[in-house]
């Protein structure tokens, strides 16, 4: 029972495998950990690689090393829970005993016609190195659409502005408002950076499809020189296509101790698993601290009740200068959420939560 492979280097996974390389292994335990990369890129900092603000280096973090961890790069191709083991392309399959699937998220196009073959995509490391290309590409007085007004729109645009100020760029949004759900206090100072900061802001949009150089707001044709997309996420294709239990979103259903119900020692954090908390890479590694505690205490013989899990809060920026967040209920706006997000990017660069 001391086979354990994780599959996904993001910030679920890592945790599971920096906790348990850090606890008292059993001297036949192995970690087998999975993924595309030889490092765990940090996707809350995507906007300012693809902004061009932050080189492809600054953001990635070393996966660690141990006589009991073994690296697996590839893409998986498959899981048989009946046998026990992962396909991975280029290697032969992998044996578990215990499975984490920590493989995120890819984006929710929600059915629009065009919208996958013409917007670039935040969402991995290899997609965001070609949005950055797109973006920098773009002539002076280009125009750049941003798809979604949540946390990573706002993030992007901001971070877009300070270094392309020769761009024209706009957020579309459905709803009525930018970061619809966050407190009125921070909508509008957000709103009213943009406004000062020369971003357009367009809501109550409905995009029926796009087109190379158009995205149609029904009869409306809004011309582009580059969307980036930011519209919402969903489960990655080989969670989606999984045949178990999901929520609403589409996300596995998992019990009180991050588990398949009815697939023992098999694990699920982040955003393939479901839970009352929106998905965020804090939330991720909250789930995989969780679930190293629990196979730890299966291996002592131990049963572990868990405790619910805290989130800390949000933060977002506003370019190198300013920035946003809720400490609990409470907003906060200016300069302080910029510092501290910058001591949190810090803290996860050095493995210290």
């Amino acid at each position: 029972m001391n086979n354990v492979v994780v599959l996904g280097g993001g910030y679920g996974g890592l945790t599971v495998v920096h906790e348990l390389l850090e606890s008292d292994l059993p001297k036949d335990a192995k970690i087998t950990l999975v993924d595309r990369m030889p490092y765990q890129g940090l996707k809350t900092e995507y906007y300012a690689l693809a902004a061009g603000t932050v080189t492809d280096v600054d953001i990635r973090v070393a996966f660690p090393v141990h006589p009991q961890l073994e690296v697996v790069y590839g893409e998986i191709a498959g899981i048989d829970f009946e046998a026990r083991t992962v396909a991975v392309s280029g290697h032969d399959p992998l044996i578990y005993d215990i499975l984490v699937i920590a493989l995120g998220c890819t984006d929710n196009y929600h059915g629009i016609a065009g919208a996958p073959e013409h917007s670039c995509s935040i969402q991995s490391l290899s997609s965001t190195r070609r949005t950055y290309q797109q973006l920098n590409d773009i002539r002076p007085g280009g125009q750049v659409t941003i798809v979604g007004g949540g946390l990573s729109g706002v993030e992007v645009a901001s971070e877009l502005r300070e270094s392309r100020p020769d761009l024209n760029i706009r957020i579309l949004d459905r709803s009525g408002s930018i970061l619809n759900g966050f407190p009125a206090r921070l909508q509008k100072y957000v709103s009213s950076w943009f406004h000062e900061h020369d971003v357009e802001l367009r809501s109550h949009i409905s995009i029926t499809s796009l087109e190379r150089g158009v995205i149609h707001n029904g009869a409306e044709a809004i011309p582009t020189d580059v969307t980036v997309w930011t519209a919402g996420i969903r489960p990655v294709d080989l969670v989606a296509n999984m045949q178990l239990p999901k929520d609403k979103q589409g996300r596995l259903t998992v019990n009180e101790w991050h588990e398949l119900p009815d697939l023992p020692n098999v694990y699920v954090v982040g955003d393939c698993a479901s839970s009352s908390f929106s998905p965020s890479g804090q939330l991720a590694e909250a789930m995989g601290k969780q679930v190293a505690h629990v196979i730890k205490a299966r291996w002592d013989g131990k049963t572990i009740q868990l405790p619910r899990i805290k989130l800390k809060g949000v933060l977002g920026s506003l370019g190198k200068k300013a920035g946003f967040g809720l400490m609990g209920s409470t907003p906060i706006i200016g300069r302080v959420p910029r510092v501290l997000k910058s001591g949190v990017l810090w803290m996860s660069k050095h493995h210290i939560g």
